[in-house]
């Protein structure tokens, strides 16, 4: 498809793994700096409830969009195991970096119960994920206009949880 023969990528690769790996890795990147361009349109401050909450949908915003608009980088980005964990990528700062920080910024603003933060970056991840999935999977038949209204739900409820009491 891109006019070289296939074996032309193990000249700068190894082998299959490192090839993907690379990919894996500038699919991750590509997705925080959607996350970051995102979450930069964001006007009110970060450690005000607006701004948290803003911030906190931005971040899944962006998920969800780069998993529409860029399905192949979307599932290469998740197509290996053999990912670092989140805290060890120490270059720049990765998706979920961007999920913490949003957390973190509705504790700050007084959203989110100090108490309930530790780890709720996983929970609220899968739901995104996980709907990205979908969207992609058993439910890509559905119209556009309910795809967008699952996601709005999704975030919605995303929102709702993170700022009610326990």
């Amino acid at each position: 498809m891109v006019g070289v023969v296939p074996n032309t990528a193990y000249r700068h690769f190894p082998d299959r793994d490192a090839l993907l790996a690379a990919v894996r890795d500038k699919a991750v990147r590509e997705l925080a700096q959607r996350m970051a361009d995102r979450v930069g349109q964001v006007r009110p401050g970060p450690h005000t409830p607006t701004g948290a909450r803003l911030r906190l949908r931005a971040v899944g915003q962006a998920y969800l969009a780069f998993a529409r608009q860029e399905p192949g980088l979307f599932e290469t980005a998740f197509a290996t195991t053999e990912h670092p964990p989140p805290d060890q990528r120490a270059d720049a700062p990765g998706p979920f970096d961007y999920l913490r920080s949003a957390l973190d910024n509705l504790v700050d603003a007084g959203i989110l119960a100090p108490a309930r933060r530790p780890d709720i970056e996983y929970p609220t991840w899968a739901g995104v994920h996980g709907l990205a999935v979908l969207l992609r999977g058993p439910l890509r038949s559905l119209p556009e206009r309910e795809k967008a209204h699952l996601e709005a739900q999704l975030l919605a409820f995303i929102a709702a949880a993170a700022s009610s009491p326990e």
